[in-house]
């Protein structure tokens, strides 16, 4: 996802920092970028010129120092709380401008809570893309307790006018709008499965043919990943205390053993790493 966000902005014009874990991780991230890239160079979608103009917009940094000057940074980690505890605290003591703000791609965490380990908690904003981040268009918008109406429309007015995308606003609670929604679907797509009513290919058949979506629950939950599937059930399960967001024991297995879908090359399907 963090990808993702960095090449849409780059695209877009924006000088873009990309701040990684470790050496590799940042390594990794921009052959992904690039590759994404090429693709868009080789289908005709992009230019050379857009191809050349992106890769020159990115900067690629293991040093939170290198934020000091932003406007807007967008935190793109995995979905572990204290790990995005720690992000938030450390962007609130390097970033120097007085209204930059402090986003998170969390697609389940409340924005409060995050919110609350800063200083500013009137500039932390959800910005919940959605993944591939080049191709789909929506964005969520999440407020949180404190956050202000000002963050809120510099938020709204960066992605419909400088990234194009289609912003939407969403309550600050598990799952927002779209996983709110989303979860509970796939976790009876997966409960299917695991109770031997249905294939996964035919499960996803039905619902491409039969209710027109462009793809079916379980390779859907493939391309989420399964990990973060189970995490954001677990989180909903955890806010409503609803039966339907319990997590299904196959789910839970096939975490277990590391088959998280497209990233690990095989969840629900299999897929060939390249």
């Amino acid at each position: 996802m963090g990808a993702g966000i960095a090449e849409v902005c780059a695209r877009h014009g924006l000088l873009v920092t990309v701040i990684e874990r470790d050496a590799n991780a940042l390594v990794a991230g921009e052959e992904r970028i690039r590759k994404s890239l090429e693709r868009a160079l080789g289908s005709n979608k992009i230019t050379q010129g857009v191809f050349d103009d992106t890769l020159g917009n990115l900067t690629f940094s293991l040093d939170y120092a290198a934020l000091t000057q932003s406007d807007l940074v967008i935190e793109a980690i995995a979905e572990v709380e204290e790990l995005k505890f720690e992000v938030f605290r450390e962007l609130d003591r390097v970033l120097e401008k007085d209204n930059a703000i402090l986003a998170s791609n969390t697609s389940s965490i409340q924005i409060s809570r995050l919110a609350s380990v800063t200083q500013r908690p009137d500039r932390v904003v959800g910005l919940h893309f959605f993944n591939p981040v080049p191709v789909l268009r929506l964005v969520e918008i999440i407020a949180g307790e404190a956050t202000s109406t000002d963050t809120v429309e510099r938020v709204r007015a960066f992605a419909s006018e400088q990234l194009e995308k289609k912003p939407i606003l969403a309550p600050d609670r598990a799952g927002f709008v779209v996983n709110f929604l989303l979860i509970p679907y796939l976790l009876s797509a997966i409960r299917l499965v695991e109770a031997n009513l249905a294939t996964a290919e035919d499960i996803d058949t039905g619902m491409v043919e039969g209710c027109a979506h462009p793809m079916g629950p379980l390779a859907l939950a493939d391309l989420i990943g399964l990990d973060t599937t189970l995490f954001i059930a677990d989180t909903l399960f955890e806010d409503l205390h609803e039966p339907q967001l319990v997590a299904p024991q196959l789910l839970c297995d096939m975490v277990t053993q590391g088959k998280l879908g497209r990233k690990s090359g095989e969840g629900f399907f299999s897929y060939a790493k390249k």
